[in-house]
């Protein structure tokens, strides 16, 4: 069996390519592991996020209905947004934030699901997947980003998988958050 460093890159230099609002740019130079050389890493430093699969007292999951930007298309994903500074000590704090802001909802009966990389081969985003039941609607919830418009839709595991298998749902944490559901729900 291979150590870790048959593998590691050693990192040489590293360039500012770009410091954004959101995410931060790097271009590394490293030593390639066994002597194979150097090469270029472009690297995309993200502070995470945090996901909900959200679940009402009916049985359906919450989803919500917005534009995103990098596809140019309107796309259904279950409630998420990014990891504030200072947020990555307690990224439950953070879900529970998102699941208001977005849906008007909250619970005390959370579940941690996953955590995971996005794109490892080039990003350091983190999600980290809840499942929250039990819901309730708060009195006066805070208000979503002043940045965003999003329609919010309540749909049974059968039509979240229909709107997967016709390709409305395209998103990774959505789906992986409906197949949990799926598999919990037939287990």
């Amino acid at each position: 069996m291979m150590n870790f460093e048959d593998f590691e890159e050693k990192t040489l230099s590293r360039e500012t390519i770009f410091n954004g609002q959101v995410i931060n740019v790097k271009l590394d130079t490293v030593a390639l592991p066994g002597d194979l050389g150097l090469a270029k890493r472009e690297i995309i430093f993200h502070n995470g996020g945090v996901a909900v699969l959200a679940i009402t007292p009916e049985q359906k999951m919450i989803l919500v209905r917005q534009f995103g930007k990098a596809l140019e298309e309107v796309i259904y994903e279950i409630p998420a947004g990014k990891l504030e500074k200072g947020e990555n000590a307690n990224p439950e704090a953070a879900m529970l934030r998102e699941l208001e802001e977005e849906t008007g909802m909250t619970t005390k009966s959370v579940k941690k699901i996953a955590e995971f990389y996005t794109a490892p081969g080039f990003c350091s985003e983190k999600i980290y997947l809840y499942k929250a039941d039990n819901l309730r609607k708060v009195d006066q919830p805070r208000p979503h980003d002043d940045d965003e418009v999003l329609e919010r839709h309540e749909v049974t595991l059968a039509e979240a998988k229909a709107l997967i298998h016709n390709g409305e749902i395209q998103d990774a944490k959505t789906i992986m958050a409906i197949q949990y559901w799926e598999l919990e729900t037939n287990a």
